[in-house]
């Protein structure tokens, strides 16, 4: 039976409603993870603290997709709400017009300049290099990668979210069967960990393209767009919550990496990827919820349903409590297993590894609150809280946090600034909710 945005959601309907979402966010950050895995156990160690020295500076990069995407399923699920299904689709067709030019031209501006920023950022010498080499060919498939995400938004909202799964698995699985054949079985080395992944987003990317441009039988379909300064103002505004995560994250990233360098050399930042990779898939599942509701969240504002607007809210905090218990434990339980698949190989990184991840687990408690507040006000137009939400979690607490800690505990105040900072956000995203209830009506 088909679940429909206007329908009374109940706990079942929500969670197979957001449940493609999840996988589909999931399967997204296994790139980054598979690449991780081949490069360090099948290149070398120099390799694998390359790829994720640089790899936040390329998240910068595709984080326009998250903009694009997220506020503008906002605005068009708001837009089919109040009954206006043609200027839906006319919205729909310019928001993916606009991030495509918007692809190409940091496409080529990143290749362009990435040795500079690279450099700049402490990479030198042979780290330099393979930083170098795997962002540019990475870069080659941008526009792509910007659609990816975007798409992942706007399939929810046009009412196909198994179908944006079915696409994210084929990218994840070709992914994956790459980096094996490029990495395992061929001797391309880092040239090709970074080539399975740049073909695995161009799947991700042009073939719900392909899909959107013909007739289908989604609620969305492109047609000729019309430019409209206004909503794509509105879009980007909407979307500046996620686009600032995403850059506040990755210029924190970028932070850790040079206190980690600081206090524990080459190690630190081989040790901090293996956490990311974790991080990134657990905290996939609470941003797919989040991606996954907003459509519903929105249409039901759009409409003036304010009792399941509520219940809703009401749900959707149970399950992220849930979800992040199960978390904690899941991560405390599976840290030597996990720490053991990527550096087991040695000794030394493996027992930091290890320490780290133990700490770094408590993060998963707070995390989920935050990103789901967020995304909760971006799916209401709240573009300006959702925000700030996000640049007090990703950017102020956590700078503030990683640069005080570690002065009193060394490299466990790197672990411990990042939960303090998830606990922090967490406080804050809950007073926002307070203090909004009567104006959004969710009280």
């Amino acid at each position: 039976m088909r679940i429909r945005l206007s329908d009374h959601y109940t706990y079942k309907t929500l969670l197979r409603f957001t449940l493609p979402s999840i996988v589909m966010m999931i399967f997204t950050s296994i790139y980054g993870v598979v690449d991780g895995f081949f490069v360090s156990n099948f290149v070398g160690k120099t390799p694998f603290a390359a790829v994720n020295f640089i790899m936040p500076f390329l998240m910068i990069l595709g984080a326009v997709g998250f903009m694009f995407g997220t506020g503008g399923s906002a605005l068009i699920s708001i837009t089919m709400g109040e009954g206006n299904n043609a200027k839906a689709q006319s919205l729909f067709s310019l928001l993916i017009a606009a991030s495509s030019v918007c692809g190409i031209i940091i496409a080529v501006l990143g290749i362009i300049f990435i040795r500079p920023i690279a450099a700049f950022l402490g990479a030198e010498g042979t780290m330099l290099s393979d930083c170098i080499t795997y962002g540019r060919i990475i870069l080659i498939a941008l526009p792509a990668y910007i659609l990816q995400y975007e798409f992942q938004s706007f399939f929810v909202t046009a009412g196909k979210p198994q179908l944006g799964l079915v696409v994210t698995i084929a990218a994840g699985v070709a992914n994956m069967l790459l980096d094996a054949l490029f990495t395992a079985i061929l001797p391309f080395g880092l040239r090709g960990a970074a080539a399975a992944t740049a073909v695995s987003q161009c799947i991700g990317g042009i073939a719900p393209l392909l899909y959107f441009c013909r007739k289908n039988t989604s609620l969305l379909q492109f047609v000729r767009p019309h430019y409209d300064g206004r909503a794509l103002r509105k879009t980007c505004i909407n979307g500046s919550s996620e686009l600032m995560t995403n850059i506040s994250m990755s210029i924190v990233s970028m932070l850790y990496n040079v206190q980690l360098i600081k206090y524990a050399g080459e190690n630190g930042v081989a040790a901090y990827g293996v956490l990311m990779y974790v991080n990134m898939i657990f905290l996939a599942a609470f941003i797919g919820y989040s991606v996954g509701t907003a459509p519903v969240i929105g249409y039901h504002y759009g409409a003036g349903n304010h009792s399941e607007l509520k219940s809703l809210l009401r749900k959707s905090l149970v399950i992220i409590s849930i979800f992040s218990v199960l978390m904690l434990i899941a991560a405390e339980t599976l840290a030597k297993p996990l720490t053991i698949i990527f550096v087991g190989y040695d000794p030394a990184l493996l027992a930091l590894t290890l320490r780290g991840f133990v700490i770094y687990s408590f993060s998963f408690l707070f995390a989920g609150i935050a990103i789901y507040g967020s995304s909760f006000f971006t799916a209401l137009g709240d573009g300006l809280t959702s925000a700030l939400i996000s640049f007090l979690r990703t950017l102020v607490f956590q700078i503030a946090a990683v640069l005080i800690f570690p002065l009193f505990l060394g490299i466990d105040g790197i672990w411990i600034s990042i939960v303090v900072a998830e606990l922090m956000a967490a406080i804050v995203t809950a007073l926002f909710l307070l203090c909004k209830r009567r104006k959004f009506h969710y009280s």
